[in-house]
């Protein structure tokens, strides 16, 4: 990996990010508090971002190039290759460990967003503007969330309909089999 320091709050950067759907509708101030938290951090192939299972991982990502897989245990169960999109988020949300692994497909860059650095933000501005920042990232993640469950309903119901297909034929088959057992 090689990653960046921590970024500058200048009009270019704030610009890119302006670039990001998911942040495009952040006021200049929100955007300015978010790059004092982040880095950017670049993959290669096969190089892990987010392993499963790792309690101790603060860092928030924003895909800004490139594809990454995530897997369970060894199972792939999806990937990610839209600029803006996030991952990481869920663990920022419960503070559980993290729940799958992240793994670049290819190079991938990444604006990664330091969420144990709160503090940074905690003493900047006045209560107002704290809560907005955080009400504005809490919004991109039930966003993000809401769309991931609903594929991941569409998925679960494709997956029963095939099941109770299968169960079906494998019904019919064995009546079959059962007639001809009692002809015989």
């Amino acid at each position: 990996m090689i990653e960046s320091k921590y970024l500058k709050d200048n009009m270019q950067n704030i610009q890119k990010l302006m670039e990001i759907p998911a942040l495009m509708h952040f006021e200049i101030k929100s955007l300015s508090k978010l790059l004092r938290l982040s880095k950017i951090r670049e993959y290669n192939n096969g190089e892990a971002i987010i392993k499963e299972g790792d309690h101790k991982d603060p860092w928030l990502y924003f895909l800004l190039n490139g594809k990454v897989i995530i897997k369970k245990e060894t199972v792939k169960i999806g990937a990610i290759d839209k600029k803006g999109e996030i991952f990481g988020e869920m663990s920022i949300i419960d503070s559980l460990s993290r729940s799958a692994s992240v793994i670049a497909d290819g190079k991938a860059v990444c604006l990664a967003v330091d969420t144990s650095a709160q503090n940074k933000i905690s003493s900047e501005g006045t209560v107002d503007e704290r809560i907005d920042f955080i009400l504005l990232l809490y919004k991109i993640f039930a966003e993000y969330m809401s769309i991931r469950l609903r594929a991941t309903s569409e998925e679960l119901f494709k997956a029963k309909q095939k099941v109770f297909s299968l169960e079906n034929t494998l019904k019919e088959k064995e009546e079959k089999i059962l007639k001809r057992t009692i002809l015989k």
